[in-house]
């Protein structure tokens, strides 16, 4: 049995073995008697570290409940994945995410259970295989405030993927964090296991399966190439993780107007028009005291990683009824009431968030609100619809920049029940508002 095991974790061509015999103890304290002794002893066979073969990301994988059947390829870069017949899949979009844990935004709900027998079919086609692919990395770039990720593929061509999404982060970084996500990728399961969550037809290309809870991410059929779905799950899971080591998990875009960097966040139609002009498409950034960090990469090597604290928050709103005017200064506490209803139209996102989200909207808000006294950030309220045609592209990066050198007026609705609207929303979803919360 001992010898079957040993063989699981540490398989290499016997070639490359050499023999290491059993230690002798030679304290009489710890003596046995000799028929014992040349029972036990025997002559283990281990085989020489290698590429593919490496003792301590086979027992760190088998933790994760997968047995390296023969080699674990960790880190490849580009071309030795291509090399072991990566290629760059077709992009998708729009495949079902399942989400087990108490969750904001568009995502499908699936049961403990089912997660669990999911995991364990996965993890069963892991170790039923030759070759696996692990890759390291991280959300965010900050190494106090960062999420660490590992990534556990049947195909070299998700890790390819993936491995322009994630960060990337020292070696030993993953092995040694206390809390890593960790990423499933089993593109060749059956379909007999996509309808253990019962996807039906819907997940015929693949779906994406999340759970909170135990910090676990499944990528089954295509799903790897759903880069959009991919992001929106592993933020959702970073969450949790980010704020406990003091970081803020906002679902904010960057826009750097020469020396500043301005927090944006502004309904998707509106970050979609001035998309050239952000450091990324993609929702998520993280807040801390080392500065502000996009969740993902960003897709151009030549800007930086991390950036200095915002000189200036914005909060976009589309309000056609006139109520709000086109630009006006808000009070840290101001800021954190508008930042937690997310109005736009007479619709309210709390937190401005519009993918899944672990985080509470509430807490989020009186984080943000810290933040903004603590560092004397500025926010500004604009309105991108004040008049008949809404406020777009560079005329609304220019209104944006405006806001850093012009005197802009504290906010005063014109008229209307828009501050009815807010309240009669906000505390029928909270019970209960800080005091310096206000309209």
């Amino acid at each position: 049995m001992r010898n079957y095991l040993l063989r699981r974790f540490l398989q290499a061509p016997l070639s490359h073995s050499r023999s290491v015999p059993a230690v002798s103890l030679s304290s009489r304290r710890y003596a046995v008697s000799a028929p014992l002794i040349e029972e036990e002893a025997e002559t283990v066979e281990f085989p020489r570290e290698g590429p593919g073969i490496s003792y301590g990301l086979n027992w760190a994988l088998a933790g994760k409940g997968v047995i390296v059947n023969d080699k674990a390829f960790r880190n490849l870069k580009s071309s030795e994945l291509q090399k072991k017949g990566a290629t760059i899949a077709e992009s998708l979009s729009g495949l079902p995410i399942h989400v087990r844990g108490d969750v904001l935004g568009g995502a499908l709900e699936i049961p403990k259970a089912q997660f669990s027998k999911l995991l364990k079919q996965v993890t069963s086609h892991l170790s039923s295989i030759s070759d696996i692919y692990v890759h390291d990395g991280a959300i965010g770039s900050s190494s106090k405030c960062d999420a660490k990720v590992r990534v556990i593929s049947d195909s070299p061509s998700a890790v390819l993927s993936l491995s322009n999404v994630l960060w990337k982060t020292p070696t030993r970084a993953v092995s040694h964090d206390s809390c890593p996500l960790t990423v499933y990728v089993a593109s060749s399961l059956s379909a007999g296991a996509m309808e253990a969550v019962g996807v039906g037809s819907q997940g015929k290309n693949g779906f994406i399966a999340a759970d909170i809870e135990r910090s676990s991410l499944i990528l089954c059929g295509k799903a790897f190439s759903d880069a959009t779905g991919i992001k929106a799950a592993l933020s959702s899971l970073s969450g949790p993780i980010i704020s406990a080591r003091g970081g803020l998990p906002l679902s904010a875009r960057l826009l750097v107007s020469g020396d500043s960097v301005i927090l944006l966040f502004a309904p998707e139609d509106i970050v979609r028009s001035c998309s050239d002009l952000l450091v990324s498409m993609d929702a998520g950034v993280i807040l801390s005291s080392q500065g502000v960090a996009p969740f993902f990469q960003t897709g151009n090597s030549s800007r930086p990683n991390l950036y200095k604290l915002p000189a200036a928050v914005i909060l976009a709103s589309s309000d056609s009824s006139g109520a709000i005017p086109s630009v006006s200064k808000l009070s840290p506490g101001q800021a954190a009431y508008h930042f937690l209803a997310g109005y736009r139209n007479g619709k309210f996102t709390p937190a401005y968030t519009e993918i899944p989200s672990s985080a509470d909207p509430l807490e989020l808000s009186k984080a943000v609100l810290s933040k903004l006294k603590d560092d004397q950030i500025p926010a500004f309220l604009i309105n991108a619809n004040e008049g008949e045609k809404l406020t777009t592209g560079k005329d609304f990066v220019k209104l944006v920049q405006s806001t850093l050198t012009k005197n802009v007026p504290p906010f005063k609705p014109k008229g209307g029940d828009l501050e009815g609207k807010y309240k009669s929303f906000l505390t029928g979803k909270f019970k209960e508002l800080p005091e310096e919360f206000s309209f």
